[in-house]
């Protein structure tokens, strides 16, 4: 289960089979978008269905296979069930029957480790009315909130909606901003945009799109022009930008060419900073500078494209890299959400691409695995200033004091 360009909280969906999942969902959106059976283990691979929730907006529910499945299928539909809980933003346990036991203790030892905020539900009141007993022993575990519910009788069905919207984490559905702390109106905001082979045809990439907006939505003005345009703009106006925004690939020349009074970062690292844990980026890339010779670095891309000679992090990055370095450098990538091959402890260093197509949640989750390990990590757009020697200048615009210079 992933995400993909889809932006909107994802909440999941979690129990045994039968505690009524599948009907909980259907409650919640009103429609019978999920198959309800009395039979258990209807459900098999985790299901997407979008909903509106007052107070936040369009949110996406996950309903995924009992927790409790059996059989060689079934552990594999266990496995599903929690990958998913690395992706989501919250989480909901139902329970039924006053049964609370390790398969649920289980599921909140994930939400914990992946730092999911969840709350506790017990369905089918109308069958059974949750004990004190049971509530005692939730309490032994988890602090979480816990309600209850009746989907046959909708029992609590507004109270458990309450309970989501508490739940939910606003980061998760507050819009965020690209540049809205560092322009304000009127600003004039040159970005420069290459166009080679990984342009997509007739139209921008999505971090170029998503810049022109904010800029639009702060009330500034967008220059957009290609990086071959930038010297005769210079030459031929007297316009002074307030901030230039590039293309990571084209530092090095963009550097040389904009005043050095004139703030200059690059997309990539824009977004390391509004989705990415940046400190640790900024402190990660000066593994470039350690490298020796049989490391292995893993090239983190979150999206799937389709793969051309100039593609930056399967070509380009690691060239530059082998470069820089001097080193004999060996290089794996992972595209999209897809399952890391090796142990993360293989690696050197670990390069996450933008995440333009992803969110905050669903990046940091990536990269837990080497933040836990106390590997480095940094991105595309931090490795490329730095390797061109102008980080400070990327980071510049935007960085608490306490870590500039630090190339």
């Amino acid at each position: 289960m992933t995400k993909g360009k889809d932006h909107k909280p994802h909440i999941g969906i979690y129990g045994r089979r039968n505690v009524g999942k599948s009907s909980f969902i259907n409650a919640l959106t009103g429609l019978d978008v999920a198959i309800v059976s009395d039979v258990a283990g209807t459900t098999t691979d985790p299901v997407k269905k979008s909903m509106e929730i007052f107070g936040i907006g369009p949110a996406i529910l996950i309903d995924t296979a009992g927790i409790d499945d059996s059989g060689v299928l079934g552990e594999k539909r266990i496995e599903k069930t929690v990958q998913t809980i690395a992706q989501i933003d919250a989480a909901f346990l139902l329970i039924s029957n006053n049964n609370f036991g390790l398969f649920e203790q289980e599921l909140i030892k994930q939400f914990d480790h992946y730092d999911v905020k969840y709350a506790i539900i017990h369905n089918k009141e109308d069958e059974e009315t949750l004990t004190y007993l049971t509530k005692d022993q939730i309490r032994l575990v988890s602090p979480a909130s816990v309600e209850i519910c009746s989907i046959k009788t909708s029992k609590n069905i507004a109270e458990v909606i309450e309970l989501i919207k508490v739940t939910i984490p606003p980061t998760s559905y507050q819009k965020t901003t690209l540049l809205g702390d560092i322009i304000k109106k009127d600003d004039i905001v040159m970005l420069i945009t290459p166009i080679d082979s990984e342009a997509p045809d007739g139209r921008m990439i999505l971090p170029q799109a998503m810049a022109i907006r904010d800029v639009l939505d702060n009330n500034a003005v967008n220059i957009v022009l290609k990086e071959t345009e930038v010297e005769n703009f210079f030459k031929n106006t007297k316009i002074k930008p307030k901030l230039v925004v590039t293309d990571s690939q084209a530092f090095e020349l963009v550097n040389k060419i904009i005043p050095k009074d004139i703030p200059l970062t690059g997309f990539s690292v824009l977004f390391a900073r509004m989705r990415g844990p940046f400190e640790d980026y900024v402190d990660g890339v000066k593994k470039l500078s350690n490298l020796e010779d049989g490391d292995r670095i893993l090239i983190l891309e979150s999206c799937v494209h389709q793969v051309s000679c100039e593609d930056i992090g399967r070509h380009k990055l690691p060239n530059w890299i082998k470069k820089f370095s001097q080193k004999n450098i060996e290089f794996d990538v992972a595209a999209g959400l897809s399952e890391i091959q090796k142990p993360i402890t293989d690696y050197s260093l670990v390069i996450q691409c933008g995440g333009c197509m992803i969110t905050k949640k669903q990046l940091l989750s990536r990269l837990k695995p080497a933040l836990d390990a106390k590997i480095p990590v940094t991105n595309y757009g931090l490795s490329i200033a730095y390797m061109n020697g102008i980080l400070d200048r990327a980071i510049q615009p935007f960085i608490k004091e306490e870590i500039v210079n630090i190339n």
